[in-house]
């Protein structure tokens, strides 16, 4: 572990300085290598997902750990619009003349080596190697165990990519090391790591709020909520709950929670079961008065992410209670009104507190590549730097820059 981090910084000076055009080329033939060796990828996962499925990972997990065809094409398609993107490093973010003629600038910079903490998907070690390496920084990836045949393929692939435009192949740097001693030193690397970002359930985000000492971006959980107004489209309301739910219900901008207007709630519910086969259904007196066979939603059922085809359900009597009752049992990821009331949809975005909120639309549509952002390293849902969809932008700080001629303080 003493050499990972030196590596990465040495490289990282490198790749801060390293131009677009380079930077550019380099997430092309990233994009080229992936798809050329997709069959050694896949055979790669085929092991991570044998060894899963005998420790008895459920499908939820299964999911977020396989690749296909088609999942190798997304990789790849997503490092080319990343590499179509601008370049933030360098951006003037603000800028001003003193009276003493001092001209000021906020210049954008690279944050220099980034640490990523994440689980199962092997996705994420091309779109957060691509992300970073765009941005001018170094990337250390720490993926789970269980993905560790996936993840070596794809950064051998990164490491190719690099070397064969010039650059230093720690630009990223893999820690095979799956052992929770590791990822405790990985979190504790001051000096190295500049800034530490984990994805994954809360174990993981537990693990690192506990021991980490380098700064860190919480990529958190993501109880999100659909609430369906008195003044909705019911035919609306019903394609967004299916597509938050169903597309995908794995991931964090998946919903979670269900909360409908008694004016409604008699119309919509009924038709909301129908809506959403398979999924188990618990709710507040409310919800089971018009839907008998929901079971009883407790008070952990409706602050729980389940990841899984559950789905905790409230009526409510009022917009403030809807309100209320999403900033009380909501984790900040993603939040969404369906209504065709002006007055609703404006309070509902101004008062509720989350990353993301949303008028008539899916959460599902809370990701930096349906944002433009390109394939996004995270969503955070902290207050501090980045908030959302963590994309170039967001993985790089601010320089002050000040150019005089001679100027003192006095």
């Amino acid at each position: 572990m003493n050499d990972y981090g030196p590596r990465a910084k040495s490289a990282s000076r490198v790749i801060a300085r390293t131009s677009t055009t380079v930077k550019n080329s380099v997430l092309d033939r990233m994009a080229a290598l992936l798809e050329d060796h997709e069959k050694v990828l896949l055979a790669a996962n085929a092991i991570d997902l044998e060894r899963s499925e005998q420790a008895g990972f459920n499908p939820a997990q299964l999911d977020r750990l396989r690749l296909d065809g088609s999942r190798v094409r997304s990789m790849a398609a997503g490092l080319r619009q990343v590499a179509m993107l601008p370049d933030p490093v360098g951006e003037v973010a603000g800028g001003w003349l003193l009276a003493n003629g001092l001209q000021v600038e906020q210049v954008r910079a690279p944050l220099g080596v980034i640490g990523i903490v994440y689980e199962n998907r092997p996705n994420v070690t091309a779109d957060a190697a691509g992300l970073c390496l765009k941005s001018g920084n170094a990337v250390i990836l720490r993926g789970s165990s269980s993905a560790m045949e996936s993840n070596k393929a794809i950064v051998t692939v990164i490491r190719d990519a690099l070397a064969e435009n010039g650059l230093p192949e720690d630009c990223a740097v893999l820690l095979e090391d799956g052992s929770h001693e590791a990822a405790v030193e990985f979190m504790r690397m001051n000096g190295y790591v500049d800034c530490l970002i984990p994805r994954g359930g809360k174990s993981l985000l537990s693990t690192v709020i506990e021991n980490a000492t380098v700064p860190v971006i919480i990529d958190g959980d993501g109880n999100c909520h659909i609430y369906v107004d008195s003044h909705a489209d019911i035919e609306m309301a019903l394609d967004i709950l299916a597509n938050a739910k169903l597309q995908r219900p794995g991931v964090c901008n998946a919903a979670e929670s269900l909360v409908v207007h008694r004016d409604v709630a008699a119309e919509f519910l009924p038709l909301a079961v129908n809506a959403l086969p398979g999924v188990e259904l618990v709710g507040n007196a409310g919800a089971r008065e018009i839907v008998p066979l929901m079971g009883i939603a407790t008070q952990e059922d409706f602050g729980t992410e389940y990841l899984a085809l559950k789905m905790s359900v409230a009526v409510v009597d009022s917009l403030d209670d809807a309100i209320s009752h999403i900033n009380t049992y909501g984790s900040g990821h993603s939040e969404a009104i369906v209504t065709d009331n002006v007055y609703a949809a404006e309070r509902f975005l101004r008062e509720v507190d989350a990353a993301a909120v949303l008028v008539n639309a899916s959460t599902r549509l809370v990701d930096g590549g349906e944002l433009g952002l390109g394939a996004e390293i995270g969503i955070s849902t902290q207050k501090l730097h980045a908030r959302g969809p963590m994309g170039l932008r967001e993985l790089t700080c601010v320089k002050w820059v000040l150019r005089g001629n001679g100027q003192v303080r006095k």
